[in-house]
């Protein structure tokens, strides 16, 4: 007999972050996996290297000074926080907690890989709701609501796509959701919104009994290396979560320095402010180049090449990085023809804009 996985756990395709180096380069421009170019708060970094004395000690499981802390900078009750090593596991724990064989995941046809990653090896059955504009369609989803549903995860604003649905669309889809449906609002790039319609999900969590929002520092706090998320939940839920979480699942070190990251006010509001500017520049800088970059909610840009004669995106990802430019490739999105390029520094994103010039130009047989 032959040692064999859960049936199912082998169809799960591994989620593939994005390229961090290139080799035969000593360094290479990274803006393939939305990271703050403005790197971590200073405070937090500081707060860090204090722990170096301290690393034989276990971190407190119940990270309860963390969520303290959140509680007072977001206004909400600890007592309804679960922390988690970065919002990944707090979708797959969700997921445990909440569907199994039989069960049905649902998420928008280009939202965020984890969502179908964490129902297949729950041995659930992801769903995807087709989108319109690449934004998530409320009506669409509703539609593909069956009575085996358990979750919804809805990523606002979307990565890869930056789409975004204002609070009365999130009324909407909440009200036509069945009481024993999770509506799981994944706000991952939250504090980049401009948005005065937006809602990030904290009231709606306080208005039902069936709705999460999940956050994470590794976006505008630029912790990504530390792995460290939340999840606001009623109380029930944040119950089951604690039930089946790891006993230590935050590395005190994540804990500390997202306790400091919280209180660096001016650091956040500067990622805000140059992600704002340099998001614009970008846009403009590649509709100027003649292709169609999508409007955005986040910290990136998702540009199509289908427009461009003899050109792909396949072909731009690898002039690119011959550049020694690393952005991101959407195929595994659904999304072929389409690049996503993080809002980087100032010189970096001059470098993507220059190599993107080259290659186009090359393409038209300048």
């Amino acid at each position: 007999m032959t040692l064999a996985p859960r049936p199912g756990i082998l169809e799960v395709a591994p989620y593939v972050g994005g390229e961090a180096a290139i080799p035969g380069r000593n360094r290479a421009i990274r803006l393939a996996s939305n990271e703050n170019p403005l790197g971590a708060s200073p405070m937090a970094a500081a707060a860090y290297a204090g722990l170096k004395d301290e690393l034989h000690r276990y971190p407190d499981g119940g990270a309860a000074e963390l969520r303290e802390a959140l509680g007072r900078s977001e206004g909400i009750d600890p007592a309804r926080i679960v922390c988690g090593a970065g919002s990944d596991e707090i979708i797959a724990l969700l997921v445990r907690g909440y569907a199994g064989s039989g069960d049905e995941v649902l998420h928008s046809a280009h939202g965020f890989l984890m969502y179908s990653i964490a129902a297949r090896t729950a041995g659930a059955t992801p769903v995807a709701a087709p989108e319109r504009d690449l934004t998530a369609d409320v009506d669409a989803l509703l539609e593909r609501v069956t009575p085996r549903t358990r979750l919804l995860f809805l990523a606002n604003p979307n990565n890869p796509t930056g789409s975004c649905l204002g609070r009365a669309e999130l009324v909407r889809l909440r009200a036509g959701l069945r009481d024993d449906v999770l509506l799981v609002l994944d706000a991952a790039y939250a504090e980049y919104v401009d948005d005065r319609d937006y809602e990030a999900g904290a009231d709606m969590v306080e208005a039902g009994d069936n709705v999460i929002m999940t956050r994470t520092f590794s976006k505008i706090h630029g912790l990504a290396a530390l792995r460290l998320g939340w999840a606001y939940c009623p109380p029930a839920v944040a119950d089951v979560l604690n039930r089946v979480r790891g006993p230590f699942n935050v590395s005190q070190a994540a804990q500390t320095a997202g306790i400091a990251a919280l209180g660096d006010h001016g650091h956040v509001e500067r990622s805000r402010r140059h992600n704002g500017k340099w998001r614009a520049w970008l846009i403009e800088a590649l509709r100027a180049l003649g292709l169609q970059p999508y409007p955005s909610a986040g910290n990136f840009v998702l540009v199509r090449f289908a427009d461009a004669p003899a050109q792909s995106a396949d072909a731009a990802l690898a002039h690119l990085k011959g550049a020694g430019v690393l952005v991101r490739g959407m195929a595994a999105y659904g999304l072929p023809d389409c690049l996503r390029i993080t809002v980087g520094t100032e010189q970096e994103l001059a470098a993507v804009v220059a190599a993107l010039g080259d290659f186009l130009g090359a393409g038209d047989g300048a």
